[in-house]
């Protein structure tokens, strides 16, 4: 990962490299509840998901799944992408459960809400809620 530091600042991706947060349930396969962990290791990746992710890495983009499964769950997580076939940098567990996120950040955040299937990305104009300047 190629980062452009400047003095007293946090790093940056160069390029166009892109920081990938993906989440896992409901996103590349079925929506497990924490609650249900037995499904987790038998449950099937969705192929569009499994196929653009790892297009995406091998493009050079970062990919990191972030999921509401809970530390204690995270080996599962792991075997599971593992034997699936998909390709990333890091697992973070604990995102906060419930939906309805609202990131802030001092960096650029872009968010894409999955609908159903991987695509690849189409630039829209969209209203968005920001800080006054």
């Amino acid at each position: 990962m190629e980062l452009d530091y400047q003095e007293h600042l946090s790093p940056m991706l160069k390029g166009d490299i892109k920081n990938y947060l993906i989440d896992i349930d409901g996103t590349i396969t079925d929506d497990v509840p924490n609650e249900e962990p037995e499904r987790m290791a038998t449950c099937e990746p969705y192929p569009d998901a499994l196929k653009t992710l790892n297009k995406w890495y091998d493009e050079g983009h970062i990919i990191c799944f972030f999921t509401s499964r809970t530390e204690d769950l995270k080996q599962i997580t792991i075997d599971w992408l593992d034997k699936h076939g998909f390709k990333y940098h890091s697992v973070l567990c604990g995102k906060p459960r419930g939906g309805n996120y609202h990131w802030i950040d001092n960096h650029l955040v872009k968010a894409t809400r999955y609908k159903g299937k991987f695509t690849e990305l189409v630039e829209k104009k969209v209203t968005i809620e920001v800080f006054e300047d």
